[in-house]
């Protein structure tokens, strides 16, 4: 008897184990949902979407969604970084290339997400219409803004118009 509870017991340790890790490694809960991490950028894509990163110029209503016009740049990391920017280590880790200063339109629906990163490093999700205001140096909310200016990740859906489905503020230290 004393033998088969040891047999339940060692073998119920490491299930209770890993039934925890589980626990741990789970999907968030709806609230955390709705943070994104700024380390978790650029978002995941599906087939044919794409990502790129830049720094939104303006946004402005036309009819049912906004057009953007957008500055794209390079966000490096690594060996690439060390080599664009010729030094090492790379300040803060990454190095953006950004040349051309050729300003390129996205079609951006009305009710696509839009994350910024607030005071604290948080990521909060704001509209696309409070986006537009603080690109024109309004903070209409009064957000604890961390750097308005910064650059955003586009998620580029992959049909016509190909318009811009997520705009995810990248937090530059």
């Amino acid at each position: 008897m004393k033998r088969l509870l040891l047999i339940l017991i060692a073998t119920a340790l490491p299930i209770a184990a890993m039934a925890g890790a589980s626990r741990l490694s789970a999907a968030p809960t709806s609230a955390a949902a709705a943070r994104l991490a700024p380390a978790e950028l650029p978002r995941a894509t599906q087939a044919g979407q794409t990502t790129q990163w830049g720094h939104v110029k303006s946004l402005t209503r036309k009819g049912r969604h906004y057009e953007m016009r957008f500055d794209p740049g390079l966000f490096l990391h690594g060996v690439t970084a060390e080599r664009a920017c010729g030094c090492k280590p790379v300040p803060n880790d990454y190095y953006i290339v950004d040349e051309s200063h050729r300003l390129l339109t996205y079609i951006v629906p009305a009710n696509a997400p839009v994350t910024v990163i607030t005071r604290g490093v948080s990521a909060t999700r704001i509209t696309v219409a409070e986006l537009a205001q603080i690109v024109r140096g309004k903070n209409p909310k009064h957000r604890r803004l961390l750097e308005p200016t910064a650059g955003f990740w586009l998620r580029i859906g992959a049909k016509y118009p190909n318009p811009a489905l997520a705009l995810d503020q990248q937090y530059q230290p």
